[in-house]
């Protein structure tokens, strides 16, 4: 008998798929890069964050001993919980598409984990202590300037330092800088006009995500700025692919997981934006 579908060549075809979500994971989530990872590793679900205060140095006289400086850090708990996606790959369809289903499947998994990955840390941003803007007003640079001045007095550096914004709200942005500096020598507001892109403000790097939802009022958005530290993930297990065969249905289950965290680790270090899009 001929033509048999044999392990090896569904191995094979699974091989593709995971190869493929893994690239889409580490490509789409813009959130992931841009907060602290953690590794959960031997046992239990959780990581323990320590978090040490800031201390200072003072001046002392010669021969003087120092005074003794006590070092109690606090610790945030990040706990990880399970999320997947799953879909049915009949041998029929395998068979007779046209297209690679694998990498098709692939990529509709990246992207749906990507996308947990990002609305998960992105909800974080309504934790944060502090405020800028208002939901009822467009985002303005003078409020990107409001936000930085608020993190650089904190002693945070820039380089490190980020802003996360709906692109509706980022309209507003880019509107108001090519606005703002219509007619001068301005490497921001020429760079806004020719492509879009923001690019920097302040010394802070600014990036746009449609995964951010809108507070249940049409045009208005929670954005964040917060430096690297101010939030985490812990990722216990990363994407994961596994199958199913299912005989009397001619058919693969295909399910997709990943176990992870997310956390709030210094308040301090982040700032929510709010702003209100002048366009629905």
């Amino acid at each position: 008998m001929a033509d048999e579908t044999t392990s090896s060549t569904v191995s094979e075809l699974y091989t593709e798929i995971i190869a493929e979500a893994m690239f889409v994971v580490q490509e789409k989530s813009i959130m992931r890069n841009l907060v602290k990872n953690y590794s959960i590793a031997g046992g239990g679900k959780s990581v323990e964050v320590p978090i040490y205060a800031a201390v200072a140095a003072a001046a002392v006289n010669e021969a003087t001993d120092l005074s003794n400086t006590a070092i109690n850090p606090t610790s945030v708990t990040i706990t990880a919980s399970e999320v997947g996606v799953m879909t049915t790959l009949t041998d029929l369809a395998r068979n007779s598409a046209t297209r690679n289903v694998a990498s098709d499947i692939g990529q509709l998994f990246g992207n749906a984990i990507a996308k947990k990955i990002d609305q998960d840390l992105l909800a974080l941003f309504d934790g944060f202590s502090t405020a800028v803007g208002t939901d009822s007003a467009v985002l303005s640079p003078a409020t990107i300037f409001n936000a930085a001045s608020t993190l650089r007095a904190a002693g945070l550096p820039v380089d490190e330092t980020y802003c996360v914004v709906h692109p509706k709200v980022a309209y507003d942005l880019k509107s108001g800088i090519t606005n703002t500096f219509a007619g001068l020598p301005s490497d921001i507001s020429n760079e806004a006009m020719r492509s879009g892109f923001i690019g920097q403000i302040a010394g802070i790097k600014i990036f746009e995500t449609g995964n951010m939802a809108n507070t249940g009022t049409a045009g208005d958005y929670k954005g964040g700025m917060f430096h690297k530290d101010a939030l985490g993930l812990a990722m216990m297990q990363d994407l994961k692919l596994e199958t199913q065969r299912d005989a009397s249905l001619r058919a693969d289950e295909i399910v997709a997981t990943a176990v992870y965290g997310v956390g709030e680790l210094h308040d301090s270090y982040g700032i929510e934006v709010i702003a209100d899009s002048s366009i629905q």
